[in-house]
């Protein structure tokens, strides 16, 4: 893959990153938390989210 096929790929993720690590994947926008999965488990608790099941 070539620099110009990848930056096509992920063309708008530059704009939307997470608060925390900075990753542009896995990025969790409800709620306007824009966090990425891996951050959101680690700090889950503390932003008062419970895990069920």
């Amino acid at each position: 893959m070539a620099k110009q096929d990848i930056d096509l790929k992920y063309k708008h993720r530059g704009k939307r990153k997470c608060k925390i690590c900075g990753n542009v994947r896995g990025l969790i926008q409800k709620y306007g938390l824009y966090i990425c999965r891996k951050c959101f488990r680690e700090n889950a608790k503390e932003l008062g989210f419970q895990k069920f099941g």
